[in-house]
């Protein structure tokens, strides 16, 4: 695989029904690296026009946004950085997902552990500041600084990404914005309902990186063994 232009830190469920079905709706799948085919849900004729910018992703949810490396560091330092704080932390345990609307796209969301979440998320992005190139302006103004409160602004200034700290939701995007998420939510509620964990428990510590086509890979997982 060619170097990876960019890395980040995410949850993604390990392998099994939860993480299969996700990865099928999304249409590509990071542990493997390649596109996988979309099912057609009731109501929901195109999948492919409504997930285009999570499928970049692959099905995760976001703890460090993604960054270049510094200068002078390599992919093992990387390494090393995420397979020590793992080593540290415990796992989060929540009482479950459920399907929500967040300002037009639709994510699946965890239930009864947010402050666990908060202070796991808070550690990751200060644990591996210094890993991080500083932003370019190009990479500022790609997050639209001029719709950001000023306490995001300052976020991103000091953190590299405006939605951390106590900005921070945690979330499993789904689709992209949609103008009527009504159908989406009704076919998406009954095609995860089977599959949703309950408890739901981030239990390790995924690093990603974005190849030169802009799509994520997962390249290692590291248990929360704290």
């Amino acid at each position: 695989m060619d170097p990876m232009k960019r890395f980040a830190v995410y949850y993604a469920p390990r392998p099994g029904p939860f993480a299969a079905r996700a990865a099928a709706w999304l249409g590509w799948d990071a542990a493997l690296g390649q596109p996988v085919p979309q099912p057609i849900l009731p109501g929901l004729d195109d999948p492919a026009a409504i997930t285009r910018d999570p499928r970049r992703y692959g099905f995760h949810g976001t703890l460090r946004a993604p960054f270049r490396l510094a200068e002078g560091l390599s992919v093992a330092d990387v390494q090393t950085r995420v397979a020590a704080l793992a080593a540290t932390l415990p796992p989060v345990i929540c009482d479950g997902l459920r399907i929500e609307n967040l300002r037009g796209f639709l994510a699946l969301t965890p239930q009864g552990c947010e402050a666990g979440l908060l202070d796991l998320a808070a550690t990751v992005v200060e644990a591996t500041d210094a890993l991080r190139a500083p932003l370019t302006e190009a990479e500022i103004a790609r997050r639209r600084p001029e719709t950001l409160t000023p306490r995001q602004r300052a976020l991103l200034d000091r953190w590299g990404y405006p939605f951390v700290m106590e900005e921070f939701l945690f979330h499993l995007t789904l689709t992209d914005r949609l103008p009527d998420p009504g159908p989406a939510m009704a076919a998406l509620g009954a095609h995860f309902a089977p599959v949703l964990p309950r408890p739901f428990v981030i239990e390790d510590l995924c690093l990603f990186g974005e190849d030169d086509a802009g799509r994520f890979h997962l390249l290692h997982r590291y248990a929360l063994t704290g």
